[in-house]
C-alpha cells in the first residue's frame, strides 16, 4: 500500500514489472512492502535505520510468509555497491525524517542502475499548512508553507523522539533533478468514496478537499 488513500501497487504498478528484478525498500520500517515485493517475484532488501521497527519485521517473517534480508543503515549512506538495484521504492519511510533528503536522492541514485525506477511517497507538502487533526479543525491555514522549520516531539526528559523535515513540492522536483533523475509523474492519489475510516490526520474530509499523500516517480537515465 502506497498511502493511507488506499492506493496499491498490485494495482497501480508504479514501480513497473518487479519480477526477477532486485528492488530496495528505503525506510522499510517492519517491512510489509518489502516483503509484498518478494512474495510477487521480486528479489526484495528492507533497509531501515530503527532496530526496533526491523525486529518487528524479523518477527513476522518468522511466523511465516516470505522472508526478505533486512539492513539497519541511514538512507543517507546506504551500504550497498554502485549500480546494485533495479528498482528503489519508499512509502513514508526516510525520505521526510532525515535533514539531507538531498543526499538521499543522490545515494538512490547512485545504487541504481542506468534505467532503474525510484518511487517514494510522502506527506503531501500542503498538509504542512494544517493541523494534523482529521476533524474540522485540520482545514484552517495555520503555518506557512514556505516554514522549513523541523517539527520536533520530545520525551519528558528532553531527548528528541521524532523529527520530521517539511520541503515543497519544489524542493523536492530539485533533488530528484540535482541527483540526476528523471521525475516522470508526481502521483496525488483521490480519497476514494469507499473509503470511510479515519487514521491519523487522514479522514474523508480533508480527504475530499486537498491531497494527502505525493507520490513521486522518478527514473535513473540510461
Amino acid at each position: 500500500m502506497w498511502c493511507p488513500e488506499g492506493l496499491h501497487e498490485g494495482d497501480a504498478q508504479l514501480l513497473g514489472d518487479i519480477e526477477d528484478k532486485d528492488v530496495l525498500e528505503v525506510g522499510c520500517g517492519s517491512a510489509p512492502c518489502a516483503r509484498w515485493l518478494g512474495a510477487h517475484g521480486a528479489r526484495a532488501v528492507g533497509l531501515d535505520i530503527s532496530a526496533g521497527m526491523l525486529e518487528r519485521g524479523l518477527s513476522a517473517m518468522a511466523s511465516g510468509g516470505t522472508r526478505v534480508p533486512l539492513v539497519q543503515a541511514s538512507a543517507e549512506s546506504l551500504p550497498f555497491a554502485d549500480a546494485s538495484f533495479d528498482i528503489a521504492c519508499s512509502a513514508f519511510g526516510a525520505v521526510p525524517f532525515v535533514a539531507d533528503s538531498a543526499n538521499v536522492m543522490v545515494e538512490v541514485a547512485r545504487v541504481l542502475r542506468p534505467g532503474g525506477m525510484w518511487v517514494f511517497a510522502v506527506n503531501h507538502p500542503m498538509r504542512w499548512i494544517f493541523p494534523d487533526d482529521p476533524g474540522p479543525l485540520g482545514l484552517t491555514a495555520t503555518i506557512p508553507y514556505f516554514d522549513r522549520t523541523p517539527y520536533v516531539e520530545f520525551d519528558p526528559e528532553g531527548t528528541p523522539t521524532y523529527v520530521e523535515h517539511h520541503r515543497t513540492i519544489g524542493d523536492r522536483v530539485r533533488e530528484v533533478v540535482a541527483a540526476g533523475l528523471e521525475l516522470r509523474d508526481i502521483v496525488e492519489p483521490d480519497w476514494p468514496e469507499w473509503l470511510d475510516r479515519e487514521w491519523g490526520q487522514w479522514s474523508p474530509l480533508r480527504g475530499q478537499l486537498f491531497p494527502g499523500t505525493a507520490i513521486f516517480s522518478c527514473r535513473k537515465p540510461n
